[in-house]
């Protein structure tokens, strides 16, 4: 139901490229390393929330928060969630963008953040950043695939329907739409 099937190859990135162990135990192999990564290369930056963004937790994550704000200067789409919102505004990302984040006394920890600009909603998206607090990576990947216009408006709003709701009247309408769509 895309609109331009593999248009799109997602590669995971690493600071390097040995193996990773999340917080939830999986196992990840970086397809790059971090210094291999290039916004003229990319379509977008995702960057999952984890407690390695907060200082306090001994993490680390500047490296990508830097990487960040080379994609939004050369203009190239970044999107954050959870913990990933902290280190953005750590680095001074959110200051002059709409953004939302797990609760704005979470980013308001931040020295660095200074912003009027936060918005109470599940995501966000101002200038090719999206943001989203951790309780709704259903709407964090709605803005993600409206950014990246992936689906039409008839498929995206049934596909956001079914998942944030699970009412199943529109799983039929997602199908109606994908038929719909298969048939122009």
């Amino acid at each position: 139901m895309q609109k331009h099937p593999g248009r799109y190859r997602v590669a995971t990135v690493g600071v390097t490229t040995e193996p990773v162990t999340t917080m939830g135990g999986m196992r990840i192999v970086p397809d790059i390393a971090l210094t291999e990564l290039t916004p003229a290369a990319s379509a977008m930056l995702i960057l999952p929330g984890a407690e390695i963004w907060n200082p306090t937790n001994k993490g680390d994550n500047s490296a990508f928060a830097e990487m960040a704000g080379q994609f939004l200067a050369a203009g190239v789409p970044v999107a954050a969630i959870c913990g990933a919102t902290l280190g953005l505004a750590a680095a001074g990302l959110l200051n002059d963008r709409a953004h939302t984040s797990n609760a704005r006394e979470y980013v308001a920890a931040a020295p660095e953040y200074s912003s009027e600009h936060y918005r109470d909603e599940p995501a966000v998206t101002d200038r090719g950043l999206i943001t989203a607090g951790a309780t709704f990576p259903v709407a964090f990947a709605r803005n993600i695939f409206a950014e990246l216009d992936l689906y039409s408006q008839a498929v995206a709003e049934a596909w956001f329907g079914l998942f944030d709701t699970g009412d199943p009247r529109w799983f039929f309408k997602l199908v109606a739409a994908g038929e719909a769509e298969r048939a122009a």
